[in-house]
């Protein structure tokens, strides 16, 4: 073989390497790219993640899941300014999704949080013509936070997630240690009962409010007794829970399933005399099923 044929077959087979590799970055930078979507949902996978991928009680890992995309219009917030957060969610061609399913009496809940969640907010979006989903919003500390779509689409729950970030100085805090007691932003004691929690397993949650010692009558709140988000310290796996029973009393009931061991932030809004109350609470899943 002459050298001129050899170098020749040298430079195909290495352009053909090359165009192979072209093909993998390619699908792993644009997620609408054949099989691009995967890769993109697994890119900010807790690692203890790899243990739930498929389990249904964790969402909100991701930009994109179930084919559709959560764009936010633009991430950048002024810090303590009075301002509005404006988002699509849009199919695998790009086009805006306008029929979503009625879940807890509103069709799109949207939870801002801050990344060391020591800040919480549940908003109520409207969406416009085209498609596009916007909210008052303030935000008063500097830091990133965490913005959560959670809706569904088709019968198909889903949460999408995605990063706002506030200009200004961050003091981040550690996530404070487990309490049965916290106190709601409008003054109200709530107590948290509940069995040691296991990953995998069923367990149910029971709040029981009370101001000055003697029990209060809760009101409904978006068709349930009340609404409960809890997000796992690190990479804020959105769970989803499920409430057992209507207001009863004093007591509010979820059941819920910690998909690992670990720290999560539960974030518990009730009613009462017509006005949403605020609590949170740390709540520690131990090894071992």
């Amino acid at each position: 073989m002459s050298p001129a044929v050899r170098n020749l077959g040298i430079f195909a087979v290495a352009l053909a390497a090359l165009f192979g590799l072209a093909v993998v970055a390619g699908r792993l930078l644009d997620p609408d790219a054949p099989d691009g979507e995967a890769a993109a949902d697994h890119s900010n996978r807790h690692p203890k993640e790899m243990e739930d991928m498929t389990s249904e009680h964790v969402r909100g890992l991701a930009v994109a899941e179930n084919g559709l995309r959560l764009v936010i219009e633009d991430p950048e917030v002024r810090r303590g300014a009075a301002g509005e957060l404006r988002f699509r969610i849009v199919d695998r061609e790009g086009r805006a999704v306008r029929d979503f399913d009625v879940e807890h009496t509103k069709r799109m809940h949207v939870i801002v949080v801050r990344r060391d969640l020591t800040e919480f907010q549940h908003l109520h979006a409207a969406m416009g013509p085209d498609g596009t989903w916007s909210t008052p919003l303030r935000l008063p500390d500097g830091g990133s936070y965490r913005v959560f779509a959670d809706f569904s689409h088709e019968g198909r729950p889903t949460t999408l997630a995605g990063d706002l970030r506030v200009d200004g100085a961050v003091n981040l805090q550690a996530l404070p240690a487990p309490q049965p007691v916290a106190t709601s932003d409008g003054g109200y004691h709530v107590r948290l009962a509940a069995g040691a929690a296991r990953p995998g397993r069923e367990t149910t949650l029971r709040f029981t409010v009370t101001r000055s010692g003697r029990p209060v009558d809760v009101e409904p709140y978006l068709g349930a007794g009340g609404h409960l988000v809890a997000l796992r310290e690190g990479d804020l796996a959105f769970l989803h829970i499920h409430p057992v029973e209507q207001a009863n009393g004093d007591s509010i009931a979820f059941a819920a399933t910690f998909p690992t061991e670990g720290k999560y932030r539960l974030f518990l809004q009730f009613r009462v005399a017509g006005r949403v109350q605020t609590v949170a609470f740390t709540h520690e899943a131990l090894g071992g099923r």
